[in-house]
Order: C-alpha cells, then structure tokens, then sequence
C-alpha cells in the first residue's frame, strides 16, 4: 500500500469503528479505532520511506514524527489507541474510558494524515 491508500484506510476504519460503537459492538470498533491509528503511521513512514512493520517500528515512527514536529501529544494519543488494540482481546476498557480515548484517537489519526501530506525535512 502506498500512503494514499493507507491515509483512505485510516478514515474508513474511523467511520466503521464510529458506526461499530453506535451499534453496541465495542471490540469490533476498537479494534478498528486501531488499525485507523496504525494506517495513519504507516501513512507517515510511507512517506518518509521509514520502516514500519512492527508494533515497535510504529512506535518508533510515532516518536520521530513527535520530535520532528516538537509535537508532545502524539505520542500519548497513540498510547491511548494501544488501549483499544488491548481492549479488542481483553474488553477491559471502562464505558467512560472508552468515551474519553476515542476523540483523542480520532484527533490522533487526523494529526498523523496532516503530517503524512508534508514533505518531511531532512534530519
């Protein structure tokens, strides 16, 4: 996938983790606010042309883009997608857990695809 298809990924799965939630299915939606989350760093390391095919690589793609942009929530708001790619094997997110987490996802995924459309500066 190029970064294009991974950035249009990250939205769909906004929407159907957003429609998965209404409708009562909390594993299934968490486990999509994830992959949203995940395709939005793989946009960025897409772009850069930075490795990212581990859970450790993406978090190391999350810190670079945090120190690149001097960006101090990124880091955080990825942390609390994790919670829903736990949560989607072990259902132990609390109800207000849950309300609070998904806007900063949201808003994570949303920040990642800004940074995914600049041309990154050399390091």
């Amino acid at each position: 996938m190029n970064q294009a298809d991974h950035s249009q990924t990250a939205l769909e799965f906004l929407t159907v983790s957003d429609e998965e939630f209404a409708a009562g299915d909390h594993l299934q939606a968490s486990e999509k606010l994830w992959g949203a989350a995940t395709h939005a760093v793989m946009a960025v390391a897409n772009q850069r042309g930075w490795e990212c095919r581990s859970h450790r690589a993406m978090k190391n793609v999350v810190r670079q883009v945090a120190e690149q942009y001097d960006d101090e929530l990124v880091q955080g708001s990825f942390a609390a997608a994790e919670k829903f790619h736990k949560n989607f094997y072990h259902d132990e997110m609390e109800d207000y857990e849950v309300e609070a987490d998904r806007p900063v996802v949201h808003q994570f995924v949303h920040r990642m695809l800004s940074y995914a459309e600049q041309v990154a500066s050399p390091s």
